[in-house]
């Protein structure tokens, strides 16, 4: 097999963007996928689907939820988008506490189907577990990673305004997608009768208005059409299938090798170095060992934690770089459980244009200076408002479809995305007797809320209802759903950053403590979840860890 310089495993938002970085600066890169090839286009075959054209009318019969239902709860998964989604027996995993692991597997991975919130981390949440004490510190914070926010933002293409919200830090922005009429008279109410809670419009990887760098990626304008997760044609959201990929392969350096199911990476003991990747053909079960100088871990999450703990050696007999034994331990997860729901009276002679891609965001209000609350961390709240279909009575003829065409009043929803706090009982781990269709162990998920995650959900639903009251909305519901922890889908930690190797698997520029050509800037190497959405900072932190592996590279020191 030939020899690489770099190897990234896994293809999705952090995978694409260490191809991107690392080819560009010279280096021939293997990059592994487990699932399928996707090309952009011609692999989206909903894309312009019509509702009425889908054997179930975008509906899954009650057979195949029988049959997948773990993935048929995923949000966003319907008969248009299964085709980017698992199907439960192929992928199996152990469940010892419940946790609904949701996956995609394609070149391309889950930014194919991803909710692309691309908010900042502020200082707050760089700082908040060495100040509040519920875990250990961060080795980087908000300075470190702001050029290269930047630097990812310009790339991709993310819309929003510059609010100059200290606990959401403004970017590099393209024109937003403007806040309707409803909206607008929430934002107003909340200013007025809050000191502390701002409601913006989101900040959303969709192209807006395309500058040249995106065009030269071959993407255009978001159409408003609102089917992102079918694959979107017009390249208007941001994927690794769409961006960071190709421009890689316009390099000549890239080397993408779908069918790809990683067992284990490959430990020299004369170097004390990482050698290279062992590999099962999907299909075949063929076993195929790649080499390479450096090596990064961007299979997402869970699947990173199971590859380092499955590379096993005389020197690391218990996971790649696990000494402390921290290897899979302080999983994290973001808190989704709360949500409200109100009807806004007024506004009926309005309406809006297109379909709308992206939601408002009420940025965190809680415990950032210091801790106002019976519980640790914070909550961002997602809102938007619309208007519903207008119910008919009558079934069939005229009167029916003339109800159908007529809008509703308009309706106002918020829904949590809160913080979980560092649990070293969180953890995954490897079965010892249950193996894959590859022979690899499986994972064993053991993960679950605490009393300070009761104690946020319980904070949301009061502080929801209020606000709600507050925008002047009525028939107020607020809603616990206590899903399971895995199906917000932002799971996180296990090979955590950290300044001292005892405490942590990962250093400030996300090298293994104990082997330092080894990279992990998926959402593995979280040291703690924060509230806001995590996606451009696994882009940030790849990036510029990337660089720093070639600078390493180039000094001779990995």
């Amino acid at each position: 097999m030939p020899d690489f310089d770099a190897i990234v495993i896994g293809s999705g938002i952090s995978g694409g963007w260490a191809a991107k970085e690392l080819c560009e600066k010279g280096l021939k890169t293997l990059v592994l996928e487990r699932g399928r090839n996707i090309e952009h286009i011609s692999d989206y075959p909903t894309a312009f689907t019509e509702p009425w054209e889908f054997k179930h009318r975008n509906w899954h019969p009650r057979q195949y939820k029988k049959e997948n239902p773990l993935i048929s709860k995923a949000a966003g998964y319907n008969e248009d988008t299964a085709h980017f989604f698992i199907e439960d027996k192929d992928h199996p995993y152990v469940q010892e506490k419940p946790f609904d692991w949701i996956r995609g597997y394609q070149v391309g991975g889950k930014s194919l189907i991803w909710g692309r919130a691309c908010q900042r981390w502020s200082e707050y949440e760089f700082t908040a577990p060495a100040r509040f004490d519920y875990g250990i510190d961060w080795p980087i914070r908000y300075t470190d990673v702001a050029p290269w926010y930047s630097h990812v933002e310009k790339f991709i293409g993310v819309c929003g305004h510059k609010d100059g919200i200290e606990s959401m830090p403004d970017g590099e922005f393209l024109p937003p997608i403007e806040l309707n009429c409803v909206e607008k008279a929430v934002q107003e109410k909340f200013l007025k009768h809050y000191k502390n809670r701002y409601l913006v419009q989101g900040r959303w990887a969709q192209l807006t208005e395309p500058n040249e760098v995106h065009l030269e990626q071959g993407r255009g304008r978001c159409q408003r059409r609102n089917l992102c997760m079918r694959g979107c044609p017009y390249g208007g959201y941001f994927s690794s299938v769409t961006s960071t990929l190709p421009w890689a392969k316009k390099t000549g350096n890239l080397t993408v090798r779908p069918d790809s199911v990683v067992h284990s990476i490959l430990y020299d003991e004369k170097s004390g170095k990482a050698s290279g990747v062992r590999v099962i053909d999907a299909n075949t079960k063929e076993v195929i060992e790649y080499k390479a100088r450096v090596i990064f871990v961007n299979a997402s999450a869970l699947n990173s934690n199971l590859i380092l703990l499955n590379s096993q050696s005389n020197r690391f007999p218990n996971g790649l770089g696990n000494d402390n034994g921290l290897l899979g331990k302080y999983i994290g997860f973001h808190i989704y459980r709360g949500s409200a729901h109100g009807e806004m009276p007024g506004y009926e002679d309005k309406y809006v244009y297109g379909k709308n891609p992206v939601e408002c965001i009420l940025a965190n209000f809680r415990n950032l200076g210091k801790q106002d609350t019976d519980f640790l961390g914070g909550y961002t709240t997602f809102m938007g408002a619309y208007r519903a279909r207008r119910d008919a009575a009558e079934g069939i003829g005229a009167d029916y479809k003339k109800a159908l065409s007529e809008p509703r009043g308009w309706e106002v929803y918020m829904y949590m995305q809160g913080e979980s706090m560092p649990n070293e009982n969180n953890q995954v781990r490897l079965s010892p007797d249950q193996k894959d269709q590859w022979g690899i162990p499986l994972l064993v998920t053991s993960v679950g809320y605490d009393d300070n995650s009761e104690k946020m959900v319980a904070d949301f639903l009061t502080q929801s209802r209020e606000m709600l009251e507050v925008a002047g909305c009525q028939n107020i519901s607020t809603h616990d759903n206590k899903q399971a922890p895995g199906l917000d889908i932002h799971e996180m930690g296990g090979v955590r950053m950290g300044r001292d190797p005892k405490t942590s698997l990962l250093n400030e520029w996300n090298q293994l403590h104990h082997c330092k050509n080894v990279f992990v800037t998926d959402g593995a190497c979280m040291t703690s979840t924060g509230n806001q959405s995590p996606s451009i900072l696994y882009m940030a932190l790849t990036a510029r860890a990337a660089n720093r592996a070639v600078a390493e590279l180039k000094a001779g020191k990995l």
